[in-house]
């Protein structure tokens, strides 16, 4: 699935550059002509990254951001501002707003497209790293049976585990299964070195080989 942009400017030709943009880079794009339309839809889309203007009607970007970090589950949305107004006191009171990054116009489009692709490989390595120190605090609670014949293995997996597994199971490297959950590869070889741990194997043939054994994906 692709990962979901919401571009918001109150100048329609900006909007559509960017999106268009966007969409030819591979992103789903949500546009808003102003911070409350925008405010709307990061509730209900729950975007993986919000570009913003700062002068909008209705309400600013500012403000605008203000309001996406009162939201725990937002406090770690990567926002970037775009806006014409680049003096230093008007960009220090975009970065405490809470952006993280602020591009004057104009702008480059390939500028604005490398910012995004750095800001979302940091969020999603930010985000990886939070769930694996959570689901390892779940490990007591959480194990998975396999089966050798009619012997139960308790063998605990967490969630993410198991999906790494499907997936080496289709013989996926390590980039291709972190294209495939966001993760980065270097969060795919912690939950792999994982899996070899919990299995006692030494490599992913034997990997394999276990969790078809004794059915650890059933």
């Amino acid at each position: 699935m692709p990962l979901t942009l919401l571009v918001v400017d109150d100048d329609l030709g900006t909007r559509l550059s960017i999106s268009d943009y966007l969409e030819m880079s591979g992103y789903s794009v949500l546009t808003a002509a102003d911070g409350q339309e925008a405010l709307a839809m990061v509730q209900t889309y729950h975007p993986h990254l919000m570009v913003t203007d700062i002068v909008m009607p209705r309400m600013n970007g500012y403000e605008l951001v203000r309001h996406v970090r009162q939201h725990p589950k937002f406090r770690l949305l990567p926002v970037i501002f775009l806006t014409a107004r680049n003096k230093t006191e008007e960009r220090i009171a975009g970065y405490q707003s809470g952006a993280d990054l602020y591009l004057p116009k104009p702008f480059e489009l390939n500028e604005l497209g490398a910012a995004i692709r750095n800001l979302l490989e940091r969020s999603q390595i930010i985000q990886s790293e939070t769930r694996l120190s959570y689901e390892e605090g779940l490990r007591a609670n959480s194990p998975t049976l396999g089966y050798e014949g009619d012997t139960e293995i308790h063998i605990k997996l967490t969630q993410r585990e198991q999906q790494v597994a499907v997936l080496l199971t289709h013989g996926l490297s390590n980039a291709e299964i972190g294209s495939r959950l966001h993760l980065s590869p270097r969060t795919v070889e912690k939950y792999v070195s994982s899996l070899f741990r919990k299995t006692s194997t030494s490599n992913r043939a034997e990997l394999v080989g276990f969790v078809m054994k004794y059915r650890l994906l059933q």
